[in-house]
């Protein structure tokens, strides 16, 4: 039989996660308006991602990652993609999502009982690189003539291309977001730890 306190941790656990959705859903869909740089947007929506995938595990992770893929998708940016190979756009959207808020849960609990300012240091790393790692993956297997269309009328080479106009200011934002962000993290995790 669950206490009063049981009742009550699970209400601000769906109550934070409902919140940490929408806040995921929202930025997905908007960061689809910023591009710095090349083609690719900005992912603002790694940042609750990370939120969730420390405070409460793997697979909260992975539904935030779940919800800002959907919300990529929608997000006019990704058009260009749907144009190339629409199953292609959705795979990688997904998986890169799924799996970066999944990774970012897992670092999280297996550097916690070392350092847990480490561990959301390195959660808010692992983010951002295996959402952005998975992309690249993406490009070479869904897009690559495209890119290297693109790369061609730019006179640019494809790798040259895709890590320099595609990827590269896009994701430097995106990690050094997550890093600076590390702190308020790990305040929150404080504050939680302290109300159990």
């Amino acid at each position: 039989m669950q206490t009063r306190k049981d009742k009550r941790a699970k209400t601000e656990q769906l109550t934070l996660m409902a919140l940490l959705t929408a806040l995921v859903a929202v930025l997905s869909y908007l960061g689809g308006f910023i591009q710095i740089g090349g083609i690719a947007s900005v992912n603002l929506s790694l940042i609750p991602v990370v939120v969730g995938a420390t405070i409460f595990g793997p697979a909260s992770g992975a539904w935030l990652g779940l919800v800002s893929a959907i919300g990529v998708l929608l997000a006019p940016a990704t058009a260009v993609f749907f144009e190339v190979t629409i199953l292609g756009t959705v795979v990688v959207v997904i998986i890169k999502g799924v799996l970066s808020g999944f990774c970012a849960g897992l670092a999280y609990k297996l550097i916690e009982k070392l350092n847990r300012y480490v561990a959301v240091v390195v959660s808010s790393i692992v983010c951002p690189v295996v959402n952005t790692g998975i992309y690249i993956i993406g490009c070479f297997l869904f897009f690559a003539d495209t890119v290297s269309e693109w790369a061609s009328a730019k006179g640019s080479s494809f790798v040259a291309y895709l890590f320099l106009s595609m990827v590269g200011l896009n994701f430097v934002f995106e990690l050094l977001a997550n890093i600076l962000l590390s702190p308020s993290v790990y305040s929150l995790l404080n504050i939680r730890k302290k109300t159990k």
